[in-house]
């Protein structure tokens, strides 16, 4: 079988961002990646500046090595109607319960099925073999939702599982929980250095665990780089005059004297030392919580000018360079 990476993590953390890198990272030495979007916002499609994903698997990238990245954007509508023809044979009939709008009631009556439905596709690409009998994909990769629905997300299918005791809607709902709490599933969390993504990080974490699915790394996404070392870090904290006065002197900017071209630049400046020496101790207090977690941890830089396709390779260069995820 081959892996799936579920990524998820609290809005604006950069998730999808981190899933299309994966894939990227992943797409190695002739590999192959599968990369599925569950939400509909064609969040794929922009990263990698093409048009809209159809319901379809479509060949999007090629990695360095000659590996390639194919994505899919699920659609519920359309797995309910591959799932009725797959196990029902209803053919031209299923088209019919579309305009009859039986879908948008049986997924009404039924909230878990959208979802099983969602999973199940990938978990279907995870297991797809070829005529030769190797496997289509070597990774499949998931933008899921956030980390606050996730473990619901993939465990909804346990739930549907007990509602259908038997027939296909229960074999299916089984089939796919057996891939998601196999150890070839792995969920990543995607979060930022701030109180409140890493909470969420945490949380995410216990929650997966308790309900059995398996958890792979944390993807610190955004990383910034302390402009300052240690000991200008603590003159800024302090707001010492004095010193940060010698260091613009030293840097050619005036002299140190009172008076002097240096000392007129603190003022507009200390208060900016003073936050980015805050902000350093507050992404360093969040990097040892995240560290605490005890899983395999993986940065990524924060990139100014917005990710563009240059910049997603570039993460996923860094990503490979980081070691196996």
């Amino acid at each position: 079988m081959s892996r799936l990476h579920v990524v998820s993590g609290k809005g604006g953390t950069g998730k999808t961002t981190v899933a299309a890198a994966l894939a990227l990272a992943l797409a190695t030495e002739g590999r192959r990646t599968l990369l599925v979007e569950v939400e509909g916002r064609q969040g794929i499609a922009q990263l990698f500046e093409t048009e809209a994903l159809p319901y379809e698997e479509r060949k999007i990238a090629v990695s360095p090595g000659g590996g390639e990245v194919h994505a899919l954007a699920i659609d519920a509508e359309r797995a309910l109607l591959d799932y009725l023809q797959m196990f029902y044979k209803l053919g031209s009939a299923g088209r019919a319960l579309k305009k009859l709008g039986a879908i948008d009631f049986a997924t009404t009556i039924a909230p878990g099925l959208r979802d099983v439905l969602l999973t199940g596709k990938a978990c279907e690409a995870v297991r797809r073999k070829d005529k030769s009998g190797a496997f289509v994909y070597d990774a499949v990769v998931m933008d899921a939702p956030p980390t606050g629905r996730v473990t619901r997300f993939l465990n909804v299918n346990d739930e549907v599982a007990g509602l259908a005791k038997i027939g296909p809607i229960h074999n299916q709902a089984q089939a796919v929980m057996r891939v998601l709490k196999s150890p070839e599933t792995a969920v990543h969390l995607v979060t930022l250095l701030e109180e409140m993504p890493v909470q969420e990080t945490a949380d995410g974490i216990a929650e997966l665990c308790e309900a059995g699915i398996p958890v792979g790394g944390v993807v610190i996404n955004m990383t910034r780089p302390a402009l300052l070392d240690n000991g200008d870090l603590e003159v800024a904290a302090r707001g010492a005059r004095a010193g940060i006065a010698k260091a613009l002197s030293q840097a050619g900017l005036g002299g140190a004297r009172r008076g002097g071209l240096a000392e007129r630049l603190i003022d507009p400046l200390l208060e900016q030392a003073r936050e980015h020496a805050e902000r350093v101790e507050l992404e360093r207090a969040q990097h040892a919580a995240l560290t605490a977690l005890g899983l395999p941890t993986y940065e990524l830089g924060l990139l100014p000018e917005g990710v563009d396709l240059a910049g997603l390779y570039g993460l996923a260069r860094d990503l490979r360079k980081q070691g196996p995820i």
